[in-house]
């Protein structure tokens, strides 16, 4: 499996959107970041519910790395087969971006494409989603949960902004807890550091990665 590659640069929970209106018909194409099948599934019955009244809401995702088929899945919802969800896999498959999803809605202008339109525009809305989404690179994080006594909380705040960690969960009872993410190739670094600086008075857990 590859270290690195490229990603949607989006939220969970953020989209990306383009449109095109082809012979009558407006299409719309949704796009998301998923790791898993069951995130990508989220993301398609959330398009499905926001456009509930559309004709179609054909969909494919690639949860995995860049041309990995390991956790794959496509759609034509009721376009006739092959003709919508396939082709768009395809496109996904090969444009050398991981871990996304796509739906392509369409409300129909009635005029029938035939399959080889019906493949160009749902083919062509990914593509067109593609040239405009945002993009950044997925490092491999380590996720590490700290416990530490309050005098080495600037301390610590301060290297995990050296070591590039982000902090996911806080916590300042009894002593101060921070659950972290952090490349892999920091994380030996901010472990050794820490140690150091608190003369070893802290407890670190390894939760992932």
């Amino acid at each position: 499996m590859a270290d690195r590659y490229n990603v949607p640069n989006l939220a969970a929970g953020e989209i990306h959107r383009a449109e095109e209106t082809i012979h009558r018909s407006r299409f719309i194409v949704t796009m998301a970041r998923v790791s898993s099948p069951e995130e990508a599934k989220a993301f398609i019955d959330s398009i499905r519910a926001e456009h509930d009244q559309a004709t179609h809401n054909c969909w494919a995702y690639v949860a995995g790395e860049p041309g990995s088929t390991a956790q794959i899945g496509a759609s034509d919802d009721g376009e006739p087969k092959g003709t919508a969800g396939r082709p768009m896999l395809t496109v996904l498959l090969h444009c050398g971006v991981g871990e996304i999803a796509a739906v392509v809605t369409r409300y129909f202008g009635g005029i029938l494409l035939g399959t080889g339109g019906l493949v160009r525009a749902y083919q062509g809305l990914v593509k067109l989603g593609l040239e405009t989404l945002p993009v950044t690179e997925r490092v491999p994080s380590d996720l590490l949960k700290f416990t530490l006594e309050h005098p080495f909380v600037n301390i610590a705040l301060r290297e995990f902004e050296n070591n590039q960690a982000r902090i996911l969960e806080k916590d300042f009872a009894m002593d101060a807890t921070f659950t972290v993410s952090v490349p892999q190739s920091q994380a030996e670094n901010l472990i050794n550091t820490l140690t150091e600086k608190t003369s070893g008075g802290l407890l670190i857990e390894k939760i992932q990665g």
